[in-house]
Parts: structure tokens; C-alpha cells; sequence
């Protein structure tokens, strides 16, 4: 058991370097996205199926509530949270169009939509962000392997060097964590153009 274990931490390791190598510079690209969104006075939308659906709703929890920082929230929105909305359009208009449908009621231009997918080709996030785009929204995909169909339609795409899904998850909620801690400094850090604390 004890190899299992080690083995599996080694793998964890080498995907993390890999990220490190590899997406670096589009993972600075990404706060500046954010940033630029935020300071325009647009959102953020955040989707994924299982749990990449989990991690959308890591982000937007860190964004709305906070990372490190004592500050006012961020707007943020993850798609995969309402019972209501997701099964009524599942059953009324198919699995593909639950996040499109939500992307068309709820997205303005220079809004920032993120897909998240472990495969690049979860059929319903590469639908939403081809919405997002008519929309004029800009887009980002978290994604996996080869990147799939969704890496080359989005605006920018952090694929994770991976074909095992555990793997690309773990690198995914990492890329997570950095870009809410330098989204964090870069908004509300020394010389930030937003209010610190809390909005009354």
C-alpha cells in the first residue's frame, strides 16, 4: 500500500512541475483576465459537470466570500448550483443546453465565462462557451489531455498535462488557489484600485 501511496503522490508531483513549466505564463494571463473583468464592473460565470463541477463552485466560493484577504466580494456565479434551473432545462431542452440556456439569460459583453472540463470535449461547457463568445464575452477553458474540442474555441485555455482525470483535477483546484491568491493581491493588494474591507 505504501508504494500505491507514494506513487501516486510522485504523480501528483510531476503534473504540478509540469504546470509549472508549461502554463505559467497563461495562468498570469488569467488573473489578468479576471482582473480586467472585475474592474470593468463585469462577472464571472463558471461552469463544469461532477467535479469539475465542484471546482466551479471552489472559485466562485473564494471569489464571493474570500481567499486570504479581508475584502468586499467579487461577482461570481457558478452555473452548476440551482436544482431548479438545472433540471428544468434538462428536462425541457436536453442535458446539452443546461449551462447555454443560463449563459444566454444571464451574460453581458465582457463578462468572463469559464468552462471547466477534464476531458476538453464535455459537450454542454463547449456549447455554453460557444454562447458565451456570440455574446461577446471572453473565455477560458480549464481543461485536460489534448485539451479536447473546447481548447481551441476559447479565448484562452490552461490545459493540465494530463490524461488521468484525479491528476488534471488536482492541477486544476491548484491553478485555482494561485489565481484567487494573485487575483486577490492584484485587486486589493498595495496600489489596487478596489476598496478594501468589507462594503457596509
Amino acid at each position: 500500500m505504501n508504494s500505491v501511496i507514494i506513487a501516486q503522490l510522485q504523480a501528483h508531483c510531476e503534473v504540478i512541475a509540469s504546470i509549472q513549466r508549461e502554463l505559467t505564463p497563461r495562468i498570469a494571463e488569467t488573473v489578468a483576465l479576471l482582473a480586467g473583468t472585475f474592474r470593468s464592473g463585469n462577472k464571472l460565470l463558471v461552469m463544469g459537470n461532477g467535479g469539475s463541477a465542484a471546482d466551479a463552485q471552489h472559485l466562485v466560493a473564494e471569489l464571493v466570500g474570500r481567499f486570504k484577504m479581508e475584502r468586499r466580494g467579487l461577482p461570481a456565479i457558478a452555473l452548476t448550483t440551482d436544482s431548479s434551473i438545472l433540471t428544468a432545462l434538462g428536462n425541457d431542452y436536453g442535458f446539452e443546453a443546461i449551462f447555454s440556456r443560463q449563459i444566454q439569460a444571464l451574460a453581458v459583453p465582457g463578462d468572463l465565462v469559464i468552462g471547466i472540463s477534464t476531458s476538453g470535449n464535455s459537450r454542454n461547457v463547449a456549447v455554453a462557451l460557444e454562447q458565451a463568445r456570440s455574446q461577446g464575452c471572453l473565455t477560458v477553458g480549464f481543461l485536460g489531455g489534448d485539451g479536447g474540442v473546447i481548447a481551441p474555441s476559447v479565448d484562452l485555455s490552461l490545459v493540465v498535462p494530463s490524461r488521468e482525470t484525479p491528476r488534471i483535477q488536482e492541477g486544476h483546484i491548484t491553478i485555482i488557489h494561485i489565481l484567487c491568491d494573485l487575483l486577490e493581491q492584484e485587486l486589493f493588494g498595495n496600489g489596487g484600485i478596489l476598496d478594501v474591507g468589507c462594503s457596509d
